[in-house]
């Protein structure tokens, strides 16, 4: 195993072993194409690194030594065209097998990669065009995301490369290219955060980014030789540098691409799980959702043995319903677009469902009330990272050109993340939300995701959230926006339920007193609700509370 090289010791027999020796150490000038893949190439040319496939039934097989060449023979087009160090550019290349050799290329150049998902608009492409100072884009046209990008570019100099001019400069020959040298604090990768709550911010990592997630594939995900991965992710999100690229191949194991138009069925997924021998998967909430709703039973899941998810806090509800279908227990990790993973369950750590687990390695995690104090357990904190010890591998280095914004998250002597948890007396992390979605009712402060936790148990929910809506007499109350399962209908008598079975599960102040059925729920482009968006609608609606139709609540209750 690759990474191995980069730790003190080769194993590691307890969560506290390894939670005392496993940080990596980092070597001078570090750069993941030329220190990890040449070297993989040089050493075991043949091992495989990647396996693609796509919905049209093609499939590509590609080994470490073809990365190293294909790499090589990319960084000198991409210079040819003018790319140089410091360059940014977007890539929108879906899930295309040429991805993963011109991340490699950008990296040997210096160039900074903008990952971007082929969902977006030509409004969206324009603002990351003049907010990173982009000079070239690089894109797979399926059919719709060229036309926007032209939109975007209009007459401006913006240069566009297309995957058929990456794909007709690949070769497999002995190809060289002359090491561009870089500093461990360069900008190695850009990726815009997905703007649940405000504009999209652009995260910057530096080459030091790769070896975080060491804690990602080997101490969470618990790959090893052999193993075959798929991380459900298109390449424009992080989620793809977490599961498909840097630790994957640092644990030895083969990365696994299923490239699919539009959005994949829970038949999809389990036939390319099956029939490619998949062991060990990952996938957000809203996969797992999908898979537990089909017959699991129809497909052969035998070689699957490990099963993680993040993305979103976890539904206990998933979690039993996944563990009952394939005997496999889900393993929760917890980060962001600025992290690697910082939080999860491994192999020490025993799941308790819908807890984030426990702290990685190297990860100083403390909960901070307002005034920047350590809360006591089953108190709910902000999660702030110290860096007393100076930033944490995988932390990103700040929001490009964006210095207000980066000393509004780096302050005091942390990192603040903006999402809120509380710790159990266990050491276990339990999310409770953003801080922007707290609901604060009656003086109690209420997670949306504790709501929608319970109100997903119901046969009638598919998919909530749970927002705060203005209330005189309470400040806030709790609104549920529902999407419902087959068969059921939305009633006031269903409404009723629903609220009953909410208080006979936690505390009444947790009610939704506003129930809303809808047919779909807004999501971000990678998946995520826009409970904001939600407040945003609600507020122009000026909705009011009628404590008639909407409350079941006794005024013993209402306190």
């Amino acid at each position: 195993m690759f990474a191995l090289r980069f730790l003190s010791k080769d194993k590691f027999d307890s969560y506290e072993d390894y939670r005392k020796n496993a940080v990596p150490h980092v070597p001078d000038n570090f750069n993941f194409a030329y220190d990890v893949i040449d070297v993989l190439a040089a050493e075991d040319p043949d091992k495989v690194a990647l396996l693609w496939t796509n919905d049209l039934g093609e499939k590509k097989t590609f080994t470490f030594r073809d990365l190293s060449l294909m790499s090589n023979s990319v960084a000198n087009f991409l210079t040819s065209r003018g790319l140089k160090k410091g360059d940014t550019a977007l890539l929108f290349m879906r899930r295309r097998w040429e991805y993963w050799v011109l991340m490699m290329a950008m990296h040997k150049v210096g160039a900074i990669p903008i990952p971007s998902t082929n969902q977006l608009k030509a409004e969206d492409i324009k603002y990351r065009i003049d907010t990173a100072g982009v000079g070239t884009i690089i894109a797979f046209d399926d059919g719709t995301v060229m036309g926007e990008i032209k939109t975007a570019i209009g007459d401006s100099a913006v240069q566009l490369i297309s995957n058929e001019e990456i794909a007709r400069a690949v070769t497999t020959e002995p190809t060289e290219f002359a090491r561009v040298p870089n500093e461990n604090t360069d900008t190695m990768v850009i990726y815009f955060t997905s703007g649940t709550t405000d504009l999209p911010k652009m995260v910057a990592h530096d080459y030091t980014y790769p070896l975080g997630h060491i804690n990602t594939a080997i101490f969470w995900q618990r790959l090893r030789d052999g193993d075959i991965h798929l991380t459900v992710s298109e390449s424009g999100w992080a989620k793809c540098s977490w599961g498909k690229m840097y630790g994957q191949w640092m644990a030895g194991a083969v990365v696994f691409v299923y490239d699919y138009s539009g959005i994949a069925t829970a038949h999809d997924l389990l036939t390319a799980v099956s029939e490619n021998h998949v062991t060990s998967f990952c996938a957000p909430p809203t996969a797992y959702k999908m898979l537990i709703h089909g017959d699991l039973s129809k497909y052969d899941l035998s070689s699957l043995n490990k099963v993680d998810i993040a993305g979103e806090a976890l539904n206990p509800e998933v979690y039993y319903k996944f563990l009952e279908q394939t005997g496999i227990k889900l393993r929760e990790g917890f980060g962001q677009t600025e992290t690697c993973v910082m939080l999860f369950t491994n192999e020490w750590i025993e799941p308790k469902p819908g807890s984030m687990g426990m702290p990685a390695a190297g990860w100083d995690i403390q909960l901070l009330d307002e005034r920047g104090r350590p809360v006591p357990d089953d108190t709910v904190g902000e999660i702030c990272v110290s860096l007393k010890n100076g930033k944490p591998l995988g932390l990103f280095k700040g929001y490009h050109n964006a210095e207000k914004l980066t000393a509004s998250v780096f302050r005091d002597g942390f990192y603040h993340t903006g999402d809120v948890a509380y710790r159990d007396s266990d050491g276990y992390f339990w999310f409770v939300g953003r801080n922007d979605d707290l609901i604060k009712t009656s003086g109690y402060r209420v997670s949306p995701f504790e709501v929608e936790s319970v109100l997903i148990e119901h046969p009638a929910v598919r998919e909530v959230a749970v927002t705060g809506i203005p209330d005189a007499s309470r400040g806030m109350a709790v609104k549920a926006t529902i999407v419902l399962n087959k068969y059921f209908q939305p009633t006031e008598f269903l409404k009723g339920q629903l609220q009953q079975h909410v208080r006979n599960r936690t505390a009444p102040y947790k009610c939704p007193r506003v129930i809303e059925f809808v047919d779909s729920l807004p999501m971000t482009i990678s998946g995520k609700i826009k409970r904001a968006l939600i407040r945003t609608i609600d507020s122009t609606k000026n909705t009011l509370i009628d404590p008639i139709k909407t409350t079941i609540l006794g005024k013993d209750e209402e306190k």
